[in-house]
């Protein structure tokens, strides 16, 4: 598998705009952005060099304007955070983390039905 780089919550608001429908100009990304954060042009030009550099983002060149599209999967990108936050956090311990997520968090009749069955599905692996 690809390394995946570390991505920050600034970026991710990039990616899921890209991940959505690509290929996006940084002037359309600019104006999904402007919907929902206060960022200037030159914030969003900056994170979309970023994600470039890191790999993330390529790029089509047409004329004066480009075209940004995801390298990455969003999946893969997602795996890779949650493995660095269950390190980060956890030691790399999944246990620990199930433990609180189960004491803290209200759970549905299906939330249980559906964790039940993940976990018959692990066990039968």
């Amino acid at each position: 598998m690809t390394k995946v780089p570390r991505i920050s919550e600034a970026e991710w608001e990039v990616m899921k705009i890209v991940w959505a429908q690509s290929p996006k100009t940084s002037m359309q990304i600019m104006e999904q952005l402007e919907e929902r954060m206060s960022w200037k042009p030159t914030t969003v030009k900056t994170l979309v060099s970023r994600l470039v550099k890191k790999g993330v983002l390529g790029f089509h060149k047409e004329g004066k304007n480009y075209s940004y599209f995801p390298l990455l999967l969003e999946e893969e990108c997602l795996q890779a955070e949650s493995r660095s936050f269950l390190n980060r956090l956890y030691g790399g311990s999944l246990q620990p983390l199930l433990v609180s997520f189960l004491k803290e968090e209200r759970l549905s009749k299906e939330d249980i039905k559906e964790l039940r069955r993940l976990l018959d599905e692990k066990s039968g692996e």
